[in-house]
Parts: C-alpha cells; sequence; structure tokens
C-alpha cells in the first residue's frame, strides 16, 4: 500500500512547527518497520483575514510504503502524536489516504489548488473526503486543520506544488557544484533551467550563491536555477522559490 499522510495547523508562535512534526510521525513510522517515507513537503495555501494560521498557512505532507494492514496503526500512530505534540491554541487536522492505482483523484487534486487560491470550508473538505473514503480528522480546538490537511494530500498527488522541507543542508554556500554533484543528495533528483524548464547535463556546474530550496515539480524533488550576470548557473534564494508557488506550479 502507497500512503499518503498530511498535517496542518498544529503549532503556534511559541511552538515546534508543522513541518517538524510531520518529520516526528515520519520518523515513528519508519521505526514501526514501515516504509520508505519520502521527505516531507510544505504546501503553501491561501492567506486571507477569514483563514486562521499561524505564520504562513502552510500544510506539510509525505508518502509511504506499508502493508495494507498497516493502515489502521498508522492513522493511530499520527493521530495519538498529534494529540500530544500539537500546540495550545491550535486546531489541527489529519488526513491520511491510501492510494488505489484504480482511483481517480481529480476532485481531490482541485480541493488542493482552490485550498491555494480561496476561502474553502471544513463542509467542503468533509464532503471530499467522504467522496474519496480517505481518514479525515480533527485534533483539537476549531479543527479547521483538516481543509489545509485534506489539501495537501491533493497538492502532493498533483506533484507539481510545494517546496522540500529545510535546505540544502549538506552543501557549501558559496560553493561550485557539478549537477551529478548534487543529485547525489536526497532533497535532489533533478536541475532545471528555472526559464526554459530543461534538464541540465550531469557536468553542469552550478553556483550555490545562498541557502536554496528544492521543489515538487512533475513529482520529483526539483532544483531549480538560473544564469547569473557571469552566464553561471546559479540558485535561487529561499524567498524567491516560496513566491513561485503562487503562479509557477498551479
Amino acid at each position: 500500500m502507497k500512503f499518503y499522510l498530511c498535517i496542518d495547523d498544529t503549532d503556534n508562535l511559541d511552538s515546534i512547527g508543522t513541518g517538524t512534526i510531520a518529520e516526528q510521525i515520519r520518523e515513528k513510522i519508519i521505526r514501526q518497520g514501515y516504509g520508505p517515507c519520502s521527505l516531507v513537503t510544505r504546501h503553501q495555501l491561501y492567506i486571507h483575514e477569514d483563514i486562521p494560521y499561524t505564520s504562513h498557512n502552510s500544510s506539510m505532507c509525505f508518502h509511504g510504503e506499508a502493508p495494507d494492514e498497516a493502515l489502521t496503526t498508522i492513522i493511530d500512530l499520527a493521530a495519538e502524536h498529534l494529540d500530544t505534540v500539537a500546540a495550545v491554541g491550535s486546531d489541527p487536522g489529519l488526513c491520511v489516504l491510501a492510494y488505489d492505482e484504480s482511483c481517480h483523484y481529480d476532485e481531490l487534486m482541485e480541493f488542493g489548488i482552490q485550498a491555494k487560491q480561496t476561502v474553502l470550508t471544513k463542509a467542503d473538505a468533509l464532503t471530499c473526503a467522504h467522496n474519496h473514503q480517505l481518514h479525515l480528522s480533527e485534533h483539537g480546538g476549531t479543527g479547521q486543520g483538516i481543509i489545509g490537511a485534506l489539501a495537501g494530500v491533493g497538492l502532493r498527488l498533483f506533484g507539481c506544488d510545494g517546496e522540500i522541507k529545510g535546505a540544502l543542508k549538506n552543501a557549501a554556500i558559496n560553493q561550485t557544484y557539478a549537477v551529478a554533484e548534487l543529485k547525489k543528495l536526497p532533497e535532489v533528483e533533478q536541475v532545471l533551467d528555472l526559464t526554459s524548464k530543461e534538464t541540465l547535463a550531469d557536468t553542469t556546474l552550478i553556483s550555490l550563491a545562498n541557502r536554496s530550496k528544492t521543489v515538487l515539480y512533475r513529482n520529483q524533488y526539483v532544483l531549480f536555477v538560473r544564469k547569473d550576470d557571469n552566464n553561471q548557473y546559479a540558485t535561487l534564494p529561499k524567498a524567491e522559490i516560496r513566491r513561485l508557488g503562487e503562479h509557477f506550479y498551479v
């Protein structure tokens, strides 16, 4: 079984972030003997005065492999962890999808895309979850986080949205690397030219001019780069990577 797991709205301004909690759940699942599990992706959702959020309104999602009979264990493990660590004043939501290749998830992906563009309700989320027979649960507060949790699963399925949590931790800033070297990092599967979307050759040199990030693009972890004033490929700063999601992926 391939499963998708997403959480949203678990933190406050003084607590650990939702991404850290997602990674904790991921590690617990792996310690249960399941996996492999993907890296966690951060999905930016709509910012609006009618939507409560801590700082950025983003949900955190990953997928993994497990026996079919492990689904209940995974849901219970994630739910218990949320109930234990979610911050005071948060409105946590949990979504778990047991992926079925024979099913069509267009409605679920569209829900995720809409959650980046407009205000959705808990009723909208519950209807979509019912239609796809997936797990969606509230874990405190208003439970408003079920909207973002469902949206995160939809966006991860969509495959062209979200940034990989964390920066390029094992590469040094202001150093130059060949594409082949960068692709040895767990968070880099492809290096693409930002303008042309073309895959760069393994011998192409890339300047890590800043603490950049990879993103989910066509279901791969992609590092986008562009040529600088010296006609050399260089990484984009994290803030610019984050802005791409406003118009580039969707």
